[in-house]
């Protein structure tokens, strides 16, 4: 079940189950710390769910006790700046195929979520959570910072003052914090975390896959813009979908009092 396409990967598993892709990061002994051979698997399977019309949603997991821990430190600390270039170059390349994946992509988020862990469930679309989750910036107790978009994606998500706290003082919080903080959507007890994420991603599986996309662009698009050109790129995506069959699909199921049945054309 965990080898999508046939393909083995070394640092994740990867299977498609009832239209929904899940990729389970799978580096137990190390706390599911990220390094190339992670993100490389991760980005290899995010490109090919993008492209599988079978895959309606997708969720990205870790352990029972650990969604991923941060970077490897063991290999960050032989680093010198180009391959530090190099290694955030890959952190990169995954969290935006995560971002720009026309699928939406829940996070089901068990322990830790440190460092890297924390930046790449800020990448997910939607966030489900144990009660006792851990989350945190510990890079500046290490001489360094949060750098694959913890900078950029904790102020949009919460706000300037609470990143610049949490980045500076590399303190801990908790999921009640994190909840409030508005990273996360949903705090479950940690046995309900799959089971909640299966059930969200279930019902939006349900819904039109261009639609999906096109509002996943456009609520990606305003971070980015001022609200006149975001409202100009909505009302392109709003337009196109016009000519779509979901379009048809869904005002005509509305009309007859019926559940519309998407294709995804």
């Amino acid at each position: 079940m965990e080898n999508y396409k046939g393909k083995e990967y070394k640092a994740i598993l990867a299977w498609v189950e009832d239209g929904i892709g899940h990729i389970k990061l799978n580096r137990p002994k190390s706390l599911n710390s990220i390094d190339f051979t992670l993100l490389n698997d991760s980005y290899d399977v995010l490109t090919l769910y993008a492209e599988d019309p079978e895959v309606r949603c997708i969720i990205i997991s870790g352990e029972e006790n650990v969604f991923a821990a941060g970077a490897d430190l063991k290999a960050l600390a032989g680093y010198d700046s180009f391959q530090a270039y190099e290694f955030l170059d890959a952190v990169h390349r995954t969290i935006f195929a995560m971002e720009d994946n026309p699928k939406p992509i829940i996070a089901a988020v068990n322990g830790l979520a440190l460092g890297g862990g924390l930046e790449l469930m800020l990448a997910c679309d939607i966030r489900i959570v144990a009660d006792n989750c851990t989350f945190g910036f510990p890079e500046i107790s290490l001489g360094i910072f949060p750098g694959g978009g913890g900078t950029q994606r904790t102020p949009r998500n919460a706000s300037i003052c609470m990143a610049k706290q949490y980045i500076f003082t590399g303190d801990f919080f908790d999921t009640e914090t994190a909840y409030r903080m508005g990273l996360v959507n949903m705090v479950v007890p940690p046995a309900e975390v799959m089971d909640a994420a299966k059930k969200m991603a279930r019902k939006i599986s349900r819904k039109g896959a261009l639609a999906l996309r096109e509002a996943k662009k456009c609520i990606n698009n305003s971070m980015n813009l001022d609200i006149k050109s975001g409202s100009r790129a909505e009302q392109v995506s709003w337009s196109m979908l016009f000519a779509s069959e979901d379009k048809s699909e869904g005002i005509n199921a509305f009309l007859e009092s019926r559940k519309a049945e998407f294709k995804g054309r």
